[in-house]
């Protein structure tokens, strides 16, 4: 297997590859993938690591400047992926320029983020000998192929936001450690699969089991480096919208998005949706395995915060989302006409309540008007928002939105601190001059 730190240019054969996949499409996504799609997706991953990517900092290379302290970020090109801001090669962490989320519900496959915690990810899934195995406190053990996934459980569809539980993590001041993500570590997909009840009612959940257990085919590099596993308790994974997904906006999951089989957990952060799925524990006590008892952890506080520069005395794990707002059309410093209505454009999401109302303010949140919501594509999924002003030539204007749940949830005006750099759901600002 070949380091995907050894890159070089995509060869035009494998750019085809490529491109061939991308503009492949099912004519009827609830009819199933079928297997020349899975194959095509395993042939390329199979050039990950020999197609590479591009990343040699040149004076003339695109970037984007995230506006905190180190945010410059090359944009560069995995397989299967367009341009996207580089983090870390190694293991592979991309993130979604934020522009491409205006105008946009679903965020396309090849734009999706990319983040990984260990760095030996497979080059390639033969999706033929491919198999789930299901064990634990159950009264049969399983072991599933992807045909038995799609013809012997009920395939569904649902639109789901995936969200990094380090979205956003730059802004925080004072800094924390991690990875700096701006905030495009997240996406919108149509994600289908089958329901992971479906699976456990069938290997039979033993009375006594606490939680289910999830692994993936990702392993460490060093010895003594935790495997990444992670754990929900039972009752959360009987819900009925946790998905065992094989596609997304119906094509095959591409390789650094977890092909061929990926955990989707609706509303909770994407630290549990383990990529290349192929490992289901269930488990009569509680995982205290590294990735559940050190890792993701929140201070117990009720507002799963501390003061800067403290150590929390207990913690908790990180769970479902907060709700949060954006201004997708406008970047901070953006110059504006004037004289006439401007259209401002948005998205809003939560854990699964659903976005009641959407608020927009141009004096940095003394006035505030109600803005007009898209439609609806279900709970979990993104909801675009957009309100109308007229600019005055000269003036400047603090643009902010405020998301409203359906259980009256909303954003808060500041950020709460975390050592961890996690659960980000302030008002953001995006300060525009009008021409």
């Amino acid at each position: 297997m070949q380091d995907l730190r050894k890159s070089m240019a995509l060869h035009d054969h494998d750019r085809e590859r490529i491109e061939n996949a991308r503009s492949s499409s099912l004519a009827n996504v609830h009819s199933g993938i079928t297997r020349r799609s899975l194959l095509r997706a395993a042939v390329i991953g199979s050039g990950l690591a020999l197609a590479g990517i591009r990343p040699a900092h040149t004076a003339d290379q695109p970037a984007v400047h995230l506006p905190f302290e180190r945010g410059y970020r090359p944009l560069v090109a995995f397989p299967q992926k367009r341009p996207l801001m580089l983090m870390t090669i190694r293991p592979p962490q991309l993130e979604t320029p934020f522009h491409l989320f205006n105008d946009r519900i679903f965020t396309p496959n090849d734009a999706f983020f990319v983040r990984w915690h260990l760095a030996n990810i497979p080059t390639t899934v033969d999706p033929a000998t491919f198999r789930l195995r299901v064990h634990g406190h159950v009264e049969r053990s399983l072991t599933l192929s992807l045909a038995d996934l799609r013809t012997q459980f009920e395939e569904v569809e649902l639109a789901a936001v995936c969200q990094c539980a380090g979205n956003s993590r730059g802004f925080f001041e004072p800094r924390v450690p991690g990875g700096q993500w701006g905030h495009g570590a997240m996406g919108n997909a149509r994600w289908t699969g089958v329901r992971l009840r479906d699976i456990l009612d069938r290997a039979g959940v033993k009375p006594g089991a606490v939680q289910v257990r999830f692994d993936g085919l990702d392993r460490p590099v060093a010895e003594g480096t935790p495997d990444f596993r992670k754990s929900l308790n039972v009752e959360d994974v009987m819900n009925e919208h946790v998905l065992l997904a094989y596609a997304m906006n119906g094509e095959p999951l591409p390789l650094l998005n977890g092909f061929p089989l990926r955990l989707v957990v609706p509303g909770w952060y994407a630290t549990y949706w383990v990529k290349m799925l192929n490992d289901i524990e269930v488990l009569n006590t509680a995982d205290e395995g590294f990735w559940m008892t050190h890792a993701y952890r929140l201070p117990a506080d009720p507002c799963r915060c501390i003061e800067p520069g403290q150590r929390p005395a207990r913690t908790v794990p990180i769970g479902r989302m907060p709700v949060r707002s954006f201004i997708t059309n406008l970047d901070r410093g953006a110059r504006i006409p004037s004289g006439k209505p401007f259209v401002v454009k948005g998205i809003a999401f939560d854990q699964g309540y659903g976005i009641d109302r959407v608020l927009f303010s141009t004096d940095g949140g003394t006035h505030w008007q109600r803005a007009t919501l898209g439609h609806d594509y279900g709970d979990f999924s993104f909801r675009q928002w957009k309100a109308r002003f007229v600019p005055k030539t000269g003036h400047t204007y603090a643009l902010q939105c405020l998301a409203i749940n359906r259980i009256g949830e909303s954003q808060r005006f500041s950020a709460r601190w975390n050592p961890g750099g996690y659960l980000r759901h302030a008002v953001e600002t995006v300060q525009v001059e009008a021409m």
